[in-house]
This record gives structure tokens, sequence and C-alpha cells, in this order.
């Protein structure tokens, strides 16, 4: 199994282009891979024919596992490949790439109890995240170590065996209070099995809010502004640079600056440190033609001017839009920034996406009557006016630096320089 970027540990094999028995020529595309991130296609780099599979479709394997045998063209040669190679008289057998979790044991149907005040070393607990197995999951396992301690090798084995208590209920011995069957009826209806996107931000979604215990801050801004400037100056601006202007590269651009006078912000919980990160990476919540959502990542947004951050916001929004995004694109987030309002939604929010510390939601722009102190009197004027929300992880982030960091970002939106030039 190639590896697809730098974070990547494992790959969902999605479709195998190339047969068993079947010829290839460099090239090719032998089969697609599906990762956490995005899709990818395995070109041949060399001719030859197809042995043998060692992996089905659907199959998730590990990098740098063996996935398939080839037999290459005499004269071909494979010496990129990170794979094992074993040659033969006139030809090699080349390794690509394999290995899927068992199947599920019988253990998958019984019954098991809570392990309470369970202790979860660092290891366990680095496993456990790589994994996405909540607290909850890992407190379901039995442990074979020192009075029931988790072992590396019980949560290896529990992977193995398929996750069986990943949505299972606790047999648990009578106490004060018992979660009660309510029996729901779920109704009757068509049946859609949730593709494999979907099944992933599942996971991601339940894990975030099992691992982080999520506190939502709210405040409004004036951007009334920035609104009038945005639209003096964005055909102007298309013209010069070539760039649509929107409002995600000037959001942005708030964030970042908001960032730099609360660093803290930009920080992620690794067991009992707290890293704050030396790069201000903004993830950009975006939803694709399918309706499932991923977060492209626009690097170091601090160090972009205006025309830069319109250029990289452009280009992943198209990416995205027409599922080119790559691994690159979507790793190394920091902050996220999630555009509620696009979908005409006054405010959200938001479940932080893991391992940051915190995700902001920004609501329609709405025009609305709003009172305004000034020197000589209040008066009431229509402004534009919009509503932004900060989820953030409480344990690294109290309220204080929440709300400081929160109205900042609204500061900077309000206090917009209407003399800008482009």
């Amino acid at each position: 199994m190639p590896k697809m970027g730098e974070s990547i540990t494992e790959g969902t094999i999605i479709e195998w282009h190339v047969k068993v028995g079947d010829t290839f020529e460099e090239g090719d595309v032998l089969l697609e891979v599906a990762t956490d991130k995005v899709d990818n296609e395995v070109p041949a780099i060399s001719s030859g024919k197809m042995m043998e599979h060692k992996f089905s479709n659907g199959d998730v394997v590990p990098v740098g596992e063996v996935i398939a045998i080839l037999e290459v063209s005499e004269g071909g040669s494979l010496e990129k490949t990170t794979s094992k190679t074993s040659e033969t008289k006139g030809k090699s057998k080349v390794s690509i790439s394999k290995s899927t979790p068992k199947p599920t044991s019988s253990s998958a149907s019984k019954s098991f109890k809570v392990n309470e005040n369970v202790f979860i070393s660092p290891l366990v607990n680095s496993i456990a995240r790589k994994n996405h197995i909540s607290y909850e999951e890992l407190a379901r396992i039995s442990g074979t170590g020192k009075d029931g301690r988790l072992r590396k090798s019980d949560v290896s084995e529990y992977l193995e065996n398929g996750r069986p208590f990943q949505f299972a209920q606790a047999v648990s011995e009578s106490s004060g209070f018992q979660i009660p069957d309510l029996k729901f009826d779920k109704g009757k209806g068509k049946i859609i099995e949730m593709d494999r996107m979907r099944k992933m931000i599942a996971d991601h979604m339940v894990f975030s809010k099992h691992t982080s215990p999520h506190v939502t801050a709210y405040v409004e801004a004036d951007l009334t502004e920035m609104v009038k400037w945005r639209n003096a100056k964005k055909n102007p601006f298309q013209e010069k640079h070539g760039e649509r202007l929107t409002f995600t590269p000037l959001f942005v651009e708030a964030v970042a600056k908001a960032i730099k006078d609360f660093p803290m912000i930009n920080s992620s919980l690794d067991g009992k440190n707290i890293i704050v990160k030396d790069e201000i990476n903004i993830g950009m919540a975006t939803a694709l033609p399918s309706g499932n959502l991923i977060v492209p990542v626009v690097r170091n947004a601090d160090k972009k001017n205006l025309k830069e951050l319109a250029a990289a916001t452009n280009e992943l929004a198209g990416k995205a839009r027409d599922n080119k995004l790559k691994a690159d694109d979507t790793k190394g987030s920091t902050f996220t920034i999630s555009n509620v309002g696009t979908f005409g939604s006054l405010m959200g929010t938001p479940i932080i996406n893991q391992p940051e510390a915190a995700i902001l939601a920004v609501g329609v722009i709405k025009k609305r009557a709003e009172v305004i102190e000034r020197e000589d009197g209040d008066t009431i004027e229509i402004r534009q006016m919009m509503y932004l929300s900060l989820s953030f992880d409480h344990r690294i982030v109290d309220g204080y630096l929440a709300g400081s960091f929160l109205r900042r970002i609204a500061d900077y939106m309000e206090q917009f320089d209407s003399n800008r030039k482009i």
C-alpha cells in the first residue's frame, strides 16, 4: 500500500481496475485507494501482468503492506517503488501491499462489562486516538495487565477482531441508575447504506464529541464596512488579479490575525501536554457535490496577503467541487472555519475538527435595524450583521480565552479599513 501523505497510515481499496490475469502498461491505473482525506489512483510504473490480489475491494490496508503480486515485463523497472521485489529468470514479482482487520470474532455477540476507573497509558491513548476509539469504547475492552489495565496487545487484538464493542450496549451490574431499553420505533422507509466518506464523517464526529468537552460561545459582528468594500472592489479585484473576491479570504485573514493575538487557540492536546502550533493553517469546511464534507487547508494563512488568500481559497474550493483534492490539500490544519451562512443559517454549533482546540462557524450576513451610538445621539440604521459562534475544547481553552479570541475576530471584521487598496 503506497503512502498517500505524511500523516496517512492506511488506505481503503475502493476498486481494482486491473483483474487477476490481465496485462497492463506503464501508467495504467491499477487500483483506486481511499484515505480518510481523499481518493487516489495508483498507477503502474512499469508494464506487466497482474498475478494475484492480496486484498479485495473495501479492505483497509496499512501503508507498506503487500496488496498484490505483479509480473513485470522484461526490461521493466520498479526501483522507485518502496515494495519488496523478488527477481526470477527474465521476470520479477513485485509486492504492492495489503492487510485488513481479521473477520469479526464471535465476541461481537458477547456481552461485556464496562471497566470502571480504567487506567489509560500514553501508548494505549495514542493507539486509541489514531484509530478513533473513544474512552467509552476503551472502557469496554478487557485488560490483561495488572489490576485489569489495558495493554497494547489488548487494543491490537480488539482492532484485529473488528472492534466488536464499537456500538454495543454495556451489560453492567445493577446500580442506582440504568439506561432504559426504550425500543424506539425506527419506522419504515427506504434503506440507504452510508457511503465510505459518510461513515468516516460519522466516526470522526462521534470521536470528537467523546473526546472534547464542547462549549460554544457567540458574538455578532457589524460587517457593513466590509460588505460595502467587497461589493465595490470585487470586479476591479478580479480584473487586476484574475481571482474572485469572496468573503472567505476576508474571514480567513481576520481569523489568522486573531490567532496571532491569542496563540493558545492554535493548539492541540497530546496526553498531558499542550502543543501550541508554530504554523497557522486554516481549514475550510467545504460541502462536496455528494453532500459530504471535507476540510481543505490554507497553509500559513497569516503570511499571505489578500490576493494570495483569494487564490488559495478559490483553488481549494474548485478542487473540492471537482473531487480533485489531494491528501496534502487536506492535512495539517490547526484551526477550522465553517461557513454555515452559505446555506442561509443564522448561526451554528460546529463540532471540533480533531485534534484542534476550536472551530469557528460564521452565519449568513443579514440586514437588520440596529441602534448605533453616535456623538450627537443614538440612531437606528440598517446594518449588515453576522453571528459568529466558536466551539472550543474546554480541556485546553477556558471561557475567558475563547470569549476574548471570538471578540477579537469580530473586532477585526468590524474595524475593516474601507479605504483599503486592492
